[in-house]
């Protein structure tokens, strides 16, 4: 998919889970409203549909990850797009194994410039990129595919080239 195919996909999902905080109608309906634009590309559509599910059913789980990394913030005083953000970047980084982190992280960096504060962008970047080294450290980071494999590796492991064997539960 072209990147501003998901560009806007994500621009989409940010505005319907907006609308879906703030109104707190039922998500199908808000999606209908709002997704409507997409629906004559199956693949930007689905991508959609499936991030906004997996952020509202993982939504305690990702801010309880937030939170540990904005301790120093009142989490209800970080601005509501910015929140929004963090749950879909984490919820790429933990859930769709297809997505590059960086391809992750710079976009909703861009989204971030156009939909929130001037400072947003490094914001959402700071809180992004340290929740990518805790997922890496904790061996818990499974991408997949051509050229993603490297991704799952932490700062340090990079460096000096030794790996941690994977974590068995």
């Amino acid at each position: 998919m072209a990147t501003y195919k998901r560009r806007l996909a994500r621009e989409k999902v940010l505005q319907t889970l907006y609308a879906y905080e703030i109104s707190r109608e039922p998500i199908i309906g808000v999606m209908d409203q709002l997704l409507a634009e997409l629906k004559d590309d199956k693949e930007s559509f689905d991508f959609a549909k499936k991030l906004i599910h997996e952020v509202i059913q993982h939504q305690d789980e990702i801010e309880g990850r937030i939170r540990q990394r904005v301790s120093h913030w009142e989490f209800d005083r970080i601005a509501v797009i910015d929140r929004i953000l963090l749950r879909m970047g984490i919820c790429e980084l933990e859930y769709f194994p297809d997505i590059p982190p960086k391809v992750t992280i710079n976009e909703l960096i861009e989204v971030a410039k156009t939909f929130s504060t001037e400072n947003s962008g490094r914001f959402v970047n700071g809180v992004l990129d340290a929740i990518l080294e805790d997922l890496r450290k904790s061996n818990t980071l499974k991408k997949t595919g051509r050229g993603l494999i490297d991704q799952n590796l932490t700062t340090e492991e990079k460096r000096t080239g030794r790996v941690k064997p994977p974590k068995t539960t």
